[in-house]
């Protein structure tokens, strides 16, 4: 089995680096080929016989753990990039994004998912279904933003910084929801929640104030040092019953960004976990899509779940955004972005997977939906840009035409 396990790993991480390759060469966020390596390799193009020789139960368990180091690095990367202060100065702005962009398909996925609960899967735990669909719809995959806005040279405009921030927000929201709902669906028994609060109080009031100067006077250490506080807080999260990730992703947030030498091992940490073990999980995630047998009862499943996702979205995120007084075209613009959905979504709809919350079949939808937004938001953009040209405007993405941020140029619409 163990010359098995090793020749899947080296076939998943050639296949997935050469996928990034040829999705990047075209303008695509690599996660979008990445992805689709796995399913690819999974039973739907394969076949169950081939692509269980490949990938037979024992060393499916193995490539598991592997992509569960891989994801908890991502986790904390993503905490990591979070930036604490970039509400400051936008808060009118980017509170219009964040509720729009949340309370609306919120409010939509959760009407869908009652429909498909009474009509289609008839889930055990109705009410779990329901609110997990429903926050399942209102992610935005902030790692995946933030690179769209870095290969377009995105990340000084109005428009890419406000998507950062309403995103970040998004995030936090989400991923705290989402904590309190595995609580209950898991069953965690009250003593155990108990210690959530003095988990949090250490972290915030005991591990924060250390972060730093452990970092500073110990720099042989630190790599060792914040890599081990990672997997200690996320063993901490998965004993309370939150799964592991929160963990991750509160120590990520927690990390002191003043010191250069520990962001540089940083990097060093999440490029590992990107190149090596992250590949892993898009695989592992991906082998569970199964789209044989979708006919046109699944083909139209998928359509709702696209209208629900994008119209709830874009429509939700740019009446926030006009809201908080933001132009039409950079609102629009950042209504496309925060429409991308990524890696982050696959992470929760892997949860609702192993939480029992989602059968197979509409995982296997919801994974879709989360290619398809991802894969649209670059066309989108570059629509968005030529038609603003030919208009004769700026971007409309909070940059001039000839490139400079337009921050000083009438970013906001003028009030009534």
């Amino acid at each position: 089995m163990t010359a098995l396990v090793l020749a899947d790993l080296a076939l998943i991480v050639f296949a997935v680096r050469l996928a990034g390759a040829l999705m990047r060469r075209i303008g695509q966020p690599p996660v979008v080929g990445e992805l689709a390596v796995g399913i690819v390799l999974g039973p739907t193009l394969l076949g169950g016989t081939l692509t269980h020789a490949m990938f037979p139960l024992a060393v499916r368990s193995a490539l598991g753990a592997v992509a569960n180091v891989g994801l908890v690095l991502f986790m904390f990367a993503v905490g990591y990039d979070v930036d604490r202060h970039a509400l400051r100065g936008r808060l009118r702005a980017t509170a219009g994004i964040a509720l729009g962009s949340t309370l609306l398909p919120l409010a939509l996925g959760v009407g869908l998912a009652g429909w498909l609960a009474h009509t289609r899967y008839h889930p055990a735990r109705p009410a779990a279904f329901v609110a997990f669909l429903g926050l399942a719809m209102s992610i935005t995959a902030l790692p995946v933003l933030a690179r769209i806005l870095a290969d377009r040279r995105m990340s000084g405009t109005l428009a890419g910084s406000l998507a950062l921030a309403g995103a970040a927000a998004v995030d936090i929201a989400s991923w705290s929801a989402l904590s309190v709902l595995l609580a209950v669906v898991s069953g965690v028994t009250p003593y155990r929640l108990a210690y959530l609060v003095p988990y949090l109080a250490v972290m915030v009031l005991v591990v924060r104030p250390v972060l730093g100067p452990v970092t500073r006077r110990s720099p042989r250490f630190t790599f060792a040092f914040v890599l081990g506080g990672v997997f200690l807080s996320a063993a901490a999260t998965e004993w309370l019953g939150l799964h592991y990730v929160f963990g991750a992703l509160l120590f990520g947030v927690l990390l002191p960004r003043d010191n250069p030498q520990l962001r540089e091992q940083v990097e060093e940490l999440t490029r590992v976990g990107t190149l090596v073990l992250l590949p892993v999980f898009f695989v592992v995630a991906a082998l569970a899509v199964d789209l044989t047998g979708l006919g046109r009862t699944g083909l139209a499943e998928l359509g709702l779940i696209l209208t629900v996702a994008i119209g709830g979205k874009m429509l939700g995120t740019y009446a926030g955004a006009r809201a908080g007084r933001l132009a039409p075209g950079p609102a629009g613009t950042v209504a496309v972005l925060m429409n991308a959905r990524g890696l982050t979504e696959i992470v929760v709809l892997q949860i609702g997977l192993q939480f029992g919350l989602l059968n197979t079949r509409l995982y296997s939808l919801m994974v879709l939906m989360a290619l398809i937004t991802t894969a649209m938001t670059g066309p989108l953009l570059w629509l968005g840009r030529r038609r603003r040209a030919v208009a004769g405007g700026g971007t409309g993405d909070g940059t001039a035409d000839d490139g400079t941020v337009a921050g000083t140029v009438r970013p906001y619409a003028r009030t009534p």
